[in-house]
């Protein structure tokens, strides 16, 4: 990016106090210590475990031109301007819209919030402006895409200077749009903030983040944040089946919309017949093949087809296309064992999230083949959702498996304890605790029978096992294949 002046960066900031020179040249904007080149802009950051502000004496010292902050230091560098600001990570989102030219402005952006379906609405969006001849980009939790080149996401919604390089380069690469997940620690730690969006999309809110929201009315509160920031000219569209639904778009000022499979909405939709290799749905009176499964998905699907329309698509070019879409990543991917049986990796790690995809299945199995889950909970995350994920699996399954998820820094068979305890008593002679998720899904697919559903559950696309912190390269469906690579030569075998 070329050099910008103090001045130019902050026009849209709320600044309490600017101490030296705002003329200056600034030749970079960052937020860690760590980047700090001569000429650069540095933003001290309150984070969830560290505070940035303790680093002003070493930035000033390794050349930074400038410091933003909510709180001077008691020593001032006559080489560097301070800026006091009310709230640094507020400023550091203008600030980093600013340093890369405002790219949200330059495309039509669209946000997907909610604690399911922000991976696969997002993703269809892009897959859906693909195939109707757009350039676009996408933001999500599997990875990141500027029209064709893909780049690995670090997490849901990237920081502020990511986020808007990403953006900008988007932009670049001459997109017409762009479509990202904003998660609720986005919106919370202000990521979000100084982006211009053309519409935004809630799914549904179910027990999620606990451990970093502390409540489900904070949870609520940091998601709405989004849609109270969106502008006139935009448009939300909300899951009215959800009765955080309509609390989601209270008071914004954009143009709302409703979706729903239960109620009467804008865009409504019914599902006609389900399988596992696709659904027949009617929206808004027109019946569609689609290659998902479950009710779940035909929600995301009127999501889709709604925001479609509302950035001006062709209907029947929006329909025709979505019928070409497949399932993203490790969201209810099915695969066909040689024995006959179909394993599902999905990515659900809420109870809402393993509700819906155990119900799926129970719905086209209709009791004609057994449903075999392996399912487990991550560590230091909200430990309360453990027992009841344990319990809702036992209960919608005929047999299921508690294995290690992702423990992190936790025990992974004091987890597992946790779990135990929500399994009813006349559910516990078909459970089974088998910490190793290797072997777990290997003994799964043993228990399995021609007709049968193994579900894998909780990492989805996630090619990794984080273990005392440290990432060791696992993938469910990488498993699932090899189990199946040995049937088939058993098979062969045997013949």
């Amino acid at each position: 990016m070329k050099a910008k002046t103090i001045e130019t960066l902050l026009r849209d900031i709320e600044v309490l106090q600017v101490t030296g020179d705002a003329s200056k040249m600034i030749t970079n904007v960052v937020c860690d210590s760590r980047l700090v080149t001569e000429g650069c802009l540095f933003v001290a950051v309150r984070g969830v475990t560290v505070d940035a502000h303790q680093f002003l004496g070493q930035v000033a010292h390794n050349g930074a031109a400038a410091v933003v902050c909510e709180t001077l230091p008691e020593e001032l560098s006559p080489q560097v301007t301070y800026i006091r600001v009310p709230d640094s990570n507020v400023a550091l989102a203008h600030l980093a819209s600013a340093w890369y030219d405002h790219p949200s402005s330059k495309l039509r952006l669209v946000g997907v919030t909610g604690t399911n379906g922000k991976t696969t609405i997002a993703t269809l969006l892009y897959e859906l402006a693909r195939l109707l001849g757009y350039k676009a980009g996408l933001l999500s939790t599997v990875q990141n895409i500027i029209d064709e080149k893909v780049e690995p996401a670090k997490q849901t919604t990237p920081d502020h200077l990511t986020l808007n390089r990403l953006l900008h380069d988007m932009v670049e690469a001459g997109c017409d749009y762009a479509f990202m997940e904003v998660s609720s620690h986005a919106c919370d730690q202000h990521r979000i903030d100084g982006l211009k969006f053309a519409g935004g999309i809630f799914t549904n809110l179910t027990r999620d983040h606990l451990d970093y929201h502390g409540t489900v009315d904070k949870y609520i509160a940091a998601k709405k944040m989004f849609f109270d920031a969106l502008g006139s000219d935009a448009f939300a569209v909300v899951n009215v089946d959800d009765k955080v639904g309509t609390v989601m778009v209270q008071n914004t000022k954009a143009k709302k919309y409703t979706y729903s499979l239960r109620s009467l909405a804008d865009f409504k939709c019914r599902v006609v017949e389900d399988r596992l290799d696709g659904t027949s749905l009617i929206i808004n009176d027109t019946e569609l093949e689609v290659m998902f499964t479950g009710r779940f998905n035909a929600y995301n699907l009127t999501a889709v087809y709604a925001a479609g329309l509302l950035l001006g698509w062709n209907r029947d070019e929006v329909l025709v296309s979505m019928s070409k879409l497949v399932p993203v990543a490790g969201r209810f991917q099915t695969l066909r064992s040689p024995r006959g049986y179909i394993a599902i990796v999905d990515y659900a790690h809420t109870p809402d999230a393993l509700i819906n995809v155990l119900d799926s299945v129970n719905e086209v199995l209709k009791g004609k083949g057994q449903l075999i889950t392996v399912c487990g909970c991550g560590g230091n995350r909200d430990k309360g959702k453990r027992p009841i994920m344990a319990r809702e699996a036992a209960l919608r399954s005929d047999r299921v498996i508690l294995t290690s998820d992702n423990p992190r820094n936790e025990d992974p068979d004091e987890i597992l304890r946790e779990m135990q305890v929500g399994v009813p008593a006349e559910k516990q002679p078909t459970t089974l605790t088998i910490t190793d998720r290797r072997q777990a899904i290997k003994v799964a697919c043993q228990l399995a029978q021609s007709g049968d559903v193994v579900m894998i559950a909780g990492k989805g696309h996630e090619d990794y096992q984080e273990i005392k912190g440290v990432k060791h390269h696992f993938n469910d469906r990488e498993e699932v294949t090899k189990i199946f690579e040995t049937e088939k030569l058993s098979l062969m075998h045997n013949a």
